[in-house]
């Protein structure tokens, strides 16, 4: 479960940078909090922040239930495969805001796959022991 563990890390890691950027364009382009509206940048950003933590609701349990009932190094190929995917998401969200569904749709479906795998590895282990 190592590379589970360290994907984690890489995913929240990639979150806390995300919140990062987001407080830097407030500073830049002077947003007061509790304001979250302003600047096109600050606004693209702060989204970005937002929907990887709803993201990140559904990644980490489907990354952690896969890698415990099914196999911990494909989890973690999975959660690699989110990360990148989110990375694909911010560059382009800033960039053209219309571009940013094929990151979206890497990270959704790395997630739909680790929640199913979790959730079959977990109904194999309860048929084997009934």
């Amino acid at each position: 479960m190592e590379w589970v563990v360290i994907v984690t890390v890489v995913a929240l890691l990639q979150c806390a940078l995300f919140s990062f950027v987001v407080g830097r364009a407030r500073v830049k382009y002077q947003i007061r909090a509790p304001a979250v509206q302003g600047h096109e940048l600050f606004e693209r950003s702060q989204r970005i922040h937002a929907n990887t933590v709803e993201q990140l609701i559904l990644f980490l349990p489907g990354l952690w239930l896969c890698g415990w009932y099914l196999e911990p190094r494909a989890a973690a190929a999975l959660g690699v495969i989110f990360v990148v995917g989110r990375q694909l998401y911010f560059n382009a969200y800033l960039e053209t805001p219309r571009e940013r569904g094929r990151g979206f749709l890497i990270g959704f479906l790395a997630t739909l796959t680790l929640l199913l795998g979790g959730l079959g590895g977990a109904l194999a282990d309860l048929i084997v022991s009934l």
